[in-house]
């Protein structure tokens, strides 16, 4: 067996266990095929009542007059609440703040009308048909202004954002002493994150108290915000999310109609169920904004970069703030001697965007690799050949070592996989019969964020074991990778390890996003099971009855659930034994990853904001997760459809705590590239900033049948720089690059240059 089949593959031992490495089936699986896991508006509440959003037909403008006098004489409804309500709800601090809240805008407050689709009414009633039916009967009339739909609106004001100017070099002067030069605009539309699980909560106001179950990606941030939102302290808030059915980002930050839920809960003194309707999550909450990049790439003849200009903007809410970074991958990508980028934000009339898989990285790279792949043609150069003549050594930006960088390894066995040898340089090379078949290829990167956390297990004298964290699971494995840490610790069998989650009750953990959560609640277990380690080898030691009585410490093993000497493998005392013995009913602990200088203000810090996030090039190297992306594509001559036959994606993302999990998600990441790439794209009204596409039936995301072979390859190894156990980035990193590969594949087969996605029929018949 060569050493690199050892490194990527489990010891026996771990093998067996299920532990770390293993390619153990997810643990929540088998409850969510059949219909048993309980996702937070299942929770079944006595007294419940029903609740739903009445939203804005404009998108600037005041409301000059509620009618809801109908709504209100309806069978069972219990109250209809509107800006002349009284109904108080308190703004809270956002993300962008170092706060949580997904956006700074509270409904209700006021008759003012920032874009259409705001929420302006809440209807209550005893059932949800009553509730439905009531809304439908309120009128409102408006003072329309005029309104900013599109960011190229000439009352539209970009806003410099001045902390992502990045500068050296002097870019300009050498793009004119270049020997090639290619400049381009590089677009993407609004784009919508689309969870199958609504978002929808349900909030208990009882005795001063409110507990709400909330689909979330982080439910210390919630407790938080929700605090904020009702004037309460934070510990009279308890926020529960024991699964989440996809978020994508979007359930990051807690949205508006929660805090409407709260405020009615209150209100009447009765739990409140709140979903949106699929229609409703396209303005209830934003997803990716539009975004608009211009970028010039100069090179020298031997294909060594001299210079990058990239200039780039993303719309956002006129009152709001959300940052989309369009120059995160440009800046550190390739090595190259002269950079210049400036970014700025362009508020329009719409909710404001949010999180959505990559934020940042995916229209970053998305331009990057696209003007790479024009450069490379520019100079007659393989693409591929063209990323290795510039690769860097360093990471160019921050002039730090990588934590690690893969990448030449990723190009290597994605290309081989992908047969790229073979590909002729020239577009329109390949066909077969009336399909023109063309082969591209992209680069990703994804950094590697950390921010501390707690853990904590409990054994129990019937054996059982407990792991505990807030940290969500929202579809990634969380629940199934944390027992395989505490199962390599304490040589139990994973499957015998129970894990609670999503609860603010459970020790402290940030906002599973930013593809940091598996690391640092991995860290916080292992670090926990170790301490219950101790622990267990001390009262054994130190138990009159146990039959280790007395023995070295140094001569003790786990294994099995069992503690036994290496001197006498006979001598053997189980954990639930050892707690008869030793007098007690539970052995509880608890760790972090905390600094030792912690103080509780900084726990609290790390679980409720973002101020405690480290950033990737902390500890004196610049760590980040890398990618090649290779796609075929067939362009059907006639008709101008496009088809991805297939895709390799080769990945670093450092160890991989289950490398089922990982490539599950990689093999998603890439399908949501397959969607951005050809189908995705919010289509609004000129006029009144509707959105003409708010469903399923119209907003067109990637199906089964969209969906081509795909081949995932993992080229990491552990990098103890990037995080404790060895990993980095995974979920986010899949999507980056890959509409890039396609547009890059379209071209190949065609000759034709799409920079505006997605890539649609029209685009591809158009002179």
């Amino acid at each position: 067996m060569s050493e690199t089949i050892k490194r990527h593959n489990p010891d026996s031992a771990a093998h067996a266990l299920q532990g770390l490495g293993a390619r153990r089936d997810r643990a929540d699986g088998k409850l969510k095929i059949q219909g048993l896991a309980r996702y937070a508006v299942d929770h079944p509440v006595d007294n419940l009542c029903h609740a739903v959003v009445v939203q804005s037909s404009i998108a600037e403008g005041e409301i000059s007059h509620i009618d809801s006098e109908k709504a209100r004489q309806m069978p069972g409804v219990l109250a209809v609440y509107t800006h002349e309500s009284g109904l108080t709800i308190h703004p809270a601090a956002t993300f962008a703040s170092g706060g949580a809240a997904a956006q700074s805008f509270v409904p209700l407050q006021s008759p003012r009308v920032r874009w259409n689709g705001q929420h302006v009414a809440l209807v209550v009633a005893e059932t949800l048909e009553q509730a439905k039916a009531a809304a439908a009967s309120i009128h409102i009339d408006y003072v329309t202004q005029p309104a900013i739909i599109h960011p190229d609106d000439p009352l539209a004001q970009p806003k410099p954002v001045e902390d992502l100017n990045v500068d050296w070099g002097d870019a300009q002067q050498a793009i004119q002493q270049a020997s090639v030069s290619i400049s381009g605009t590089y677009t993407t539309p609004r784009e919508y994150n689309l969870p199958i699980e609504l978002h929808g909560c349900i909030a208990d106001w009882r005795d001063g108290e409110l507990t709400l179950w909330e689909p979330s990606q982080w439910v210390g941030g919630a407790r938080s915000v929700v605090s904020q939102w009702m004037g309460i302290d934070i510990d009279k808030v308890r926020v529960l999310s024991p699964f989440t059915g996809g978020g994508f980002g979007s359930k990051g930050g807690i949205q508006p109609h929660s805090a409407l839920a709260c405020a009615a809960s209150r209100a009447l003194g009765r739990p409140v169920k709140l979903v949106l309707t699929r229609g409703q999550t396209f303005t209830g909450f934003g997803g990716r904004p539009r975004t608009h990049q211009q970028l010039t790439l100069a090179a020298n003849s031997d294909g060594k970069l001299q210079a990058i200009v990239h200039k780039s903007w993303n719309e956002t809410a006129r009152e709001d703030t959300h940052l989309e970074p369009c120059n995160s991958v440009t800046a550190l990508m390739y090595a190259v001697p002269n950079f210049y980028s400036r970014h700025s934000l362009v508020p329009v009339n719409t909710v404001n965007p949010g999180w959505m898989r990559a934020p940042g990285e995916n229209p970053s790279s998305w331009a990057l690799e696209v003007a790479m792949d024009e450069l490379a043609y520019a100079l007659k150069l393989d693409p591929l050949e063209l990323r290795l003549r510039n690769y860097a050594e360093e990471d160019p930006q921050a002039n730090l070592p990588w934590s690690s960088r893969r990448l030449r390894e990723a190009y290597s066995a994605g290309a081989q996989a992908f047969g790229w040898s073979q590909r002729p340089p020239e577009p329109g090379t390949l066909r077969e019969g009336r399909q023109r078949i063309g082969w591209g290829m992209a680069s990703g990167s994804y950094p590697v964020r950390r921010t501390p956390g707690e853990a904590g297990i409990t054994l129990r004298q019937d054996g059982t074991l407990e792991v505990r964290s807030s940290g969500a699971d929202i579809g990634t494995g969380t629940y199934t990778i944390l027992a395989q840490t505490a199962a390599d610790v304490l040589s139990v069998p994973s499957e015998q390890i129970s894990v609670l989650l999503g609860d603010t009750d459970l020790p402290r953990a940030p906002v599973a996003g930013g593809s940091q959560l598996a690391n640092l609640l991995t860290a916080a277990v292992y670090k926990t099971a170790l301490k219950l380690r101790e622990e267990l080898i001390t009262l054994a030691l130190g138990s009159a009855e146990s039959p280790l009585f007395g023995a070295r410490r140094e001569d003790v093993m786990l294994a099995e659930g069992q503690l036994r000497l290496f001197s006498q493998p006979g001598s053997s005392l189980s954990f639930t034994e050892l707690l008869r013995v030793a007098g007690k009913e539970t052995l509880e602990v608890q760790a972090d990853t905390f600094p030792s200088d912690a103080t509780l203000e900084d726990r609290d810090a790390a679980d409720r904001t973002s101020s405690k996030m480290i950033p990737p090039t902390s500890g004196g190297f610049s760590a980040h997760s890398w990618s090649a992306i290779f796609v075929e594509v067939a362009v059907d001559e006639d008709f101008g459809t496009i088809r991805v036959r297939r895709i390799v994606g080769a990945f670093d993302s450092g160890r991989l705590y289950n490398p089922k999990l990982a490539e599950s998600q990689w093999i998603g990441a890439m399908v949501m590239g397959i969607g951005q790439a050809l189908l995705e794209e919010g289509l609004i009204d000129d006029d009144n900033g509707r959105v003409l596409n708010a469903s399923l039936a119209d907003y067109l995301v990637a199906v089964n049948a969209d969906i081509p072979d795909m081949e995932v390859i993992n080229v990491g190894e552990p990098d103890y720089q990037a995080s404790a156990l060895g990993g980095k980035a995974v979920g986010e990193l899949g999507i980056v690059g890959v509409a890039a590969a396609i547009s890059n594949a379209v071209f190949h087969a065609t000759g034709k240059r799409i920079r505006d996605l997605p890539i649609t029929l029209e685009k591809m018949l158009a002179d």
